[in-house]
């Protein structure tokens, strides 16, 4: 560890984030606003779904660390919705069961301190045709993307914990079909800048003691220097 010590944001799900430095991604937006202010720490891996994350979240966040996560923002979902295979070979975890793993997940976090706070992002939609093109799967449909997106959004308003609606954001634009995705599932840089936003605006209206709001948060090393003093 470096110091002085900042506050921590940890970014905790799957390929969503995972990717979110690539291709000026959603989680490269929140490191540029937060630089000299907060450390933005990458905790994704792709192809995990809520079963996996909730079998490490003790170790990815335990409760002994004397640095307790200031903000954590957590994906899970999409991989939650595929289709289930019949040799069981996909990540598909049933909807009732997902809920339970993200009750948990959450519940642990919410342990860690009484100022580490939450964010939950919902499954995105996708565009089917382009996925099957370029990715050759068929197995994550609109329908049960948006089923898992509900159930999240319920919980987080059972639990009083921030979400943002992925799958309504998204398809804010016209064009999102076409705009959003580079592969079907993971997002462009256009659609990066919306969740980013997104990310961004529920920060600052957030009613959060001390506020994680970029312009709320000093710099780091904020010392004027007059020009005398260059020599």
């Amino acid at each position: 560890m470096v110091g002085p010590t900042r506050p921590q944001f940890v970014l905790f799900g799957s390929s969503i984030v995972q990717f979110g430095f690539y291709q000026e991604g959603w989680a490269a937006d929140l490191a540029h606003y937060y630089a000299r202010k907060a450390d933005i720490f990458m905790r994704g891996y792709s192809g995990w779904n809520s079963k996996q994350a909730r079998a490490v979240v003790e170790q990815v966040f335990p409760k002994d660390d004397a640095v307790k996560p200031s903000l954590v923002i957590v994906y899970f979902g999409g991989n939650d919705s595929v289709l289930p295979d019949p040799q069981g070979l996909s990540s598909h975890v049933p909807l009732d069961e997902y809920v339970e793993n993200m009750r948990n997940i959450a519940t642990h976090l919410q342990s860690l301190s009484d100022t580490t706070r939450l964010v939950f992002l919902t499954a995105p939609p996708v565009n089917e045709e382009q996925m099957k093109e370029d990715l050759k799967i068929t197995n994550r449909k609109n329908e049960l993307c948006k089923e898992y997106s509900d159930a999240c959004l319920t919980l987080c308003k059972e639990m009083n914990i921030k979400a943002i609606d992925l799958f309504t954001l998204i398809q804010q634009r016209p064009d999102w079909l076409t705009t959003s995705f580079i592969d079907g599932i993971h997002f462009t840089p256009a659609a990066s800048a919306t969740v980013a936003s997104e990310i961004r605006l529920t920060i600052s209206q957030a009613d959060w003691t001390p506020s994680l709001h970029w312009e709320s948060l000093p710099d780091e090393f904020d010392i004027s220097i007059s020009p005398s003093a260059l020599g």
